[in-house]
């Protein structure tokens, strides 16, 4: 009876830690400049693939009215509260971290290729932004809000 006890924690905490090393969930966004906090970023996965908006903008010269003047695409002129940054990025067939979908810099507009991994347990999400191959972007490493 002990045994199953313990083999059913076990199963449950690994189980529970499992869950956390997704990217799904509720983020804040740190600036790789400065360390301050930025946004909060809410990501979902529909049908495998993760899309992810911007809930609140927390720099601090942020207004409701803002929008995203510098985008080029349908996201011209969108307000940044609510502005879908993250698009079409899957998780990798063997290894433990997402790409092949982009992200968006809502200040320049410019649209990156992103790869996406939990670090620390899930508690950390390693974001990185790049042009054409991996090595010629920047990594920012957000924080779980949840």
């Amino acid at each position: 009876m002990k045994r199953t006890a313990i083999a059913l924690s076990l199963g449950l905490a690994c189980a529970a830690s499992f869950a956390q090393m997704t990217p799904v969930g509720l983020w804040k966004s740190v600036s790789d400049k400065d360390g301050s906090v930025t946004a909060e970023i809410r990501i979902i996965e529909t049908a495998g693939v993760l899309s992810g908006k911007i809930e609140r903008d927390l720099s601090p010269t942020a207004k409701p009215t803002d929008k995203c003047t510098d985008c080029k695409d349908d996201r011209k002129d969108q307000p940044i509260a609510g502005l879908e940054i993250i698009r079409g990025v899957k998780k990798h067939e063997v290894k433990d971290y997402w790409d092949g979908g982009t992200i968006v810099d809502p200040q320049g507009g410019t649209v990156y290729r992103v790869k996406i991994t939990p670090v620390d347990g899930g508690k950390k999400l390693e974001v990185r932004g790049y042009v054409g191959t991996p090595l010629f972007g920047r990594t920012q490493t957000w924080l779980r809000a949840q």
